[in-house]
């Protein structure tokens, strides 16, 4: 679970960075989409945490 944490942080940096060089509204849905990564990976992170302590 840590690990799937960690790679849907990467890819939201890294849409987050691309998304920023593309146009109109290709853009805004791939800013959407790298945000939605980041904060699954976020989502992720604490709730091991949670699992862990039990």
């Amino acid at each position: 679970m840590k690990i799937i944490a960690i790679v849907l942080i990467i890819v939201g940096v890294i849409g987050l960075l691309l998304s920023m060089m593309m146009f109109g509204d290709i853009g805004v849905a791939a800013a959407i989409a790298s945000l939605t990564a980041l904060l699954s990976g976020f989502g992720f992170l604490s709730a091991n945490k949670k699992l862990n302590k039990i």
